[in-house]
């Protein structure tokens, strides 16, 4: 099953109110591993960015002024998520921008029917929990020393870690398929086909051992009776 993993920055939290994506980042995931295909860009995002914005992710609007405007990379953005379901933490605020921005262009938005959302499922998993990116890496142990700013691609490329470890971590069928030595072909891979060499069991010889008595022997039987006979008109035997 292929799905994109994805993060925006932004000059602000309302694209209805003005505010602009400035930078997308996606990570191509195939069966849950991510396969080393991504898309990445900043776009221009024709006005000022709030210093508030640029404290959170660093692009200030002199590093953006000579990036394209969205309109010119929507159709390779596009191109690249194909069909495929689309992972993100707080996802309604990604998808909010990403089809405002759609929208400007005249394109179809990105239907939410495709939508993940890793704070829901985080949310479901550990409830009562801190759901930050950052919150949830230390819980599962993902390092995140190079993030000292929000960056879309490298966000994206955490969360895919992330939404591995909430969906269950490294399976059992995958450990089995690395020692088996599996390779996973040109186009097979992009259908999720894989072929898994064949694995030997060996089978252990068992001896046969007749099962244990449990019950009372003769003489147990005896010291019990003689042990009750020491209760003096007991409820039982009423």
């Amino acid at each position: 099953m292929r799905e994109i993993v994805f993060d925006t920055e932004t000059t602000g939290l309302d694209p209805r109110g003005g505010d602009r994506l400035v930078e997308l980042g996606c990570v191509e995931m195939v069966n849950r591993v991510a396969t080393g295909a991504t898309f990445h860009a900043y776009f221009n995002p024709e006005r000022d960015m709030p210093a508030e914005a640029e404290a959170v992710h660093g692009l200030s609007a002199a590093f953006l002024a000579d990036k394209p405007l969205f309109a010119q990379g929507a159709q390779d953005f596009l191109d690249f998520i194909g069909d495929a379901p689309m992972v993100a933490h707080n996802a309604g605020f990604d998808f909010g921008f990403i089809n405002a921005e759609l929208e400007r262009c005249g394109l179809p938005e990105v239907s939410r029917d495709r939508m993940v959302d890793t704070v829901a499922i985080a949310r479901r998993k550990h409830p009562g929990a801190k759901l930050s990116l950052d919150a949830l890496c230390t819980r599962y142990g993902i390092d995140r020393s190079h993030r000292t700013k929000h960056g879309a691609l490298l966000d994206a490329e955490l969360l895919a870690q992330l939404y591995v470890e909430l969906m269950g971590g490294r399976q059992i069928g995958l450990e089995l398929a690395a020692e088996a030595n599996v390779s996973v072909f040109g186009s097979g891979a992009a259908a999720g086909v894989v072929a898994v060499a064949e694995v030997a069991v060996a089978r252990v010889a068992r001896t046969f051992r007749e099962p244990r008595p449990h019950g009372p022997s003769e003489a147990e039987l005896a010291r019990h009776a003689k042990f009750m006979e020491g209760f003096s008109n007991p409820l039982w035997s009423r």
